[in-house]
């Protein structure tokens, strides 16, 4: 499982709160990895106090000061950062227990910029003069395999400025906003946060609750002033060369959705497509799912909508409170690698828009439309972990959420519904030898013997399960002082009905001299019928929008097979837009009208089974 990226840039009046080492050790708990970019105006002013130093400034013709730094300063920024702002952060860091390391960016080359031209200002008489000698500049490029290295061995990565000048000479002073952007963009971050003193960029600076909630780029300018220019130009610079979620968070904190605004590269090319957009806008590889959790469980409370994140880290929202449940399970996370969604021709590309975030999304607004009756219960889980082995989120909903009926939220198209998957049985085989020369005679190797019996196994398996599918998913050797060793991963894919303990027995009896085999998964295929108050929903919503539907049993696995382990007699169907043909592609995007004619079909079944399963128990 990757490790997702974090970019955190923080002022340092923020990072003088404790709250904020606790909120980044939060997101190491989960399992991220850490940029933390810090701001320095605090620590300067402390630092030049010590030392009984002005801080020399300059007036811009515009009004603005800035602090002036000509190369005999350089120095004394540097100290300011070294003595004090990056401690404090070390400081603070390590109380939370974590393993961290700091420097300024221009150390060892990890982070280059260039020097900005010349500037206008004005002298003390206020006539206009071209200052030559003030090292400023903006960060152009950095280290990435030396700052992935340290990403690896700490829990915590602190830069702070300044950069390393490209042309040589004293370093650069750069705006640390700016200079998290790029860091961001180089280093593909997953997450990019600009921590700041207020509730996110404000329409009105003088109302700390008017929060501009969303924003895509070049709405920020019309209410960025002072410093907050930075943090608008920073997020843009993220959002134009990254897949990266953005957003400015406050004040002083990053765990409040409510004082953010997040910041959007594409807007749907309808307001009915912008749930859709910003969920697959949000990266939530597997483990890495908290983020859009929280973003759409956002958007359910700002419509009424019970919403929470579970222990096992799913998103559960509900309406209404009655006996008869009806459970639609979606997943939050897809496979690794992304790229910057965008709408192409009616299309939405982006990583997650087809397997599965245009089902979740649909099942959200759903939920937000359906006519739910009294004694009625619509429940949406968004699972974690459902694109790997764990299906952590999947067991958390089998053991806690019972169901009187089930909608899998994975792409059929909308013109077809999937009764059933087949189920997952995997292997780990180890195959070990005596070390030795591979030239001898009659020598065989730990790699051939591994493949002599992953062979039989399959052969073994396959005769307890015809219609079964495998597949070796992965091999690696390595050689020992006296053994020799070759791993091997086997899946298999098998129908509904297989004797799963059959299997394993068939698998198992190949173990013994030199030959180890673990059952990693054992999970059962599951198929439901065309009757009963679930599908008979579906079969008439179909007919009501004119469509002749398919009916599939699909060679994958799902979640679906998960809840069958217990569930027994649950009625359960999948069903959602786009083609599963793309999934886990680099090609994977889904139709706006395909999107709308899915999410009709299903408001329609949801409508339908609520007023079959009344009639059924009367």
């Amino acid at each position: 499982m990757s490790r997702p990226l974090y970019v955190i840039k923080v002022g340092s009046a923020t990072l003088d709160r404790e709250a904020i080492h606790k909120e980044i050790a939060d997101v190491v708990a989960r399992g991220a990895r850490v940029l933390l970019v810090a701001g320095g105006a605090t620590g300067i002013e402390r630092h030049y106090a010590a030392i009984d130093r002005p801080v020399p400034t300059l007036r811009l013709a515009n009004g603005d000061v800035v602090r002036y730094c000509p190369p005999e300063e350089m120095d004394h920024l540097v100290d300011a950062y070294e003595r004090v702002t990056l401690p404090a952060v070390e400081h603070g860091l390590r109380a939370q227990g974590l393993r961290t390391f700091t420097a300024v960016a221009a150390r060892s080359g990890l982070v280059v910029g260039r020097a900005n031209r010349p500037l206008k200002a004005l002298s003390a008489e206020g006539r206009p003069v071209v200052v030559r000698d003030h090292r400023a500049g903006v960060p152009a490029d950095a280290d990435t395999e030396a700052l992935n290295a340290l990403l690896d061995a700490y829990d915590v990565v602190c830069l702070s400025p300044p950069v390393a000048d490209r042309d040589g000479g004293a370093p650069l002073n750069v705006d640390a906003d700016v200079l998290a952007a790029v860091l961001a963009v180089a280093l593909d971050a997953d997450h990019l946060r600009l921590v700041t003193g207020t509730a996110g960029l404000l329409t009105d600076p003088a109302d700390p609750d008017s929060t501009l909630r969303d924003a895509y780029p070049g709405d920020g300018a019309r209410y960025a002033g002072g410093r907050m220019r930075q943090k608008v130009r920073a997020a843009e610079i993220a959002l134009a060369g990254s897949g990266a979620d953005v957003a400015i968070t406050g004040p002083h904190t990053m765990s409040e959705p409510s004082g953010w605004t997040r910041f959007w590269r594409t807007r749907g090319p309808a307001e009915d497509l912008d749930l859709l957009t910003r969920a697959v806008s949000v990266s939530s590889v597997s483990g890495d799912e908290a983020e859009l959790a929280s973003c759409l469980a956002e958007w359910c409370r700002e419509r009424g909508i019970e919403a929470r994140i579970d222990p096992a880290g799913n998103l559960v929202a509900s309406r209404g409170t009655g006996s008869r449940r009806l459970l639609l399970l979606g997943h939050l996370d897809t496979v690794p690698h992304r790229w910057p969604v965008e709408w192409r021709g009616g299309e939405l590309w982006g990583r997650g828009s087809v397997d599965a975030k245009g089902s979740l999304a649909a099942f959200l607004e759903v939920l937000a439309d359906a006519a739910v009756p009294e004694d009625g219960q619509l429940v949406v889980v968004g699972a974690v972990e459902e694109e790997i082995s764990s299906s952590k989120g999947a067991f958390h909903v089998r053991d806690n959420y019972p169901a009187d009926a089930v909608v899998i939220g994975e792409p059929s198209g909308s013109g077809k519904l999937t009764l059933g998957y087949f189920g997952l049985f995997k292997l780990a085989v180890t195959a070990s030898v005596p070390t030795g020369h591979s030239a001898g005679m009659d020598a065989v190797s730990a790699p051939d013997r591994l493949i002599r019996v992953l062979g039989e196994i399959r052969a073994s398996v396959l005769e307890q399960a015809p219609e079964a599918l495998s597949a070796v998913i992965d091999i690696r050797c390595e050689r020992g002082r006296e053994r020799d060793r070759a791993h091997g991963t086997l899946n298999f894919r098998v129908p509904p009905g297989a004797d799963l303990e059959a299997l394993r027995t068939a698998a198992l009896r190949h173990a013994g001299d030199g030959v180890g085999i673990e059952a990693l998964r054992a999970t059962p295929g599951h198929q439901g019928g065309r009757s009963g108050p679930l599908a008979t929903a579906f079969v008439r919503a179909f007919a009501g929008a004119g469509i002749r539907p398919r009916f599939v049993v699909k060679k994958g696995t799902s979640d679906m097979n998960t809840l069958a382990t217990t569930w027994h007699d649950v009625p359960m169907v999948a069903y959602g837009p786009g083609d599963s043909a793309l999934d886990h592609t680099d090609e994977e995007r889904i139709g706006g009208e395909e999107y709308r004619a899915a999410r009709a079909l299903l408001a329609d079944a949801v409508n339908r089974w609520f007023a079959l399963a009344e009639g059924s128990r009367r």
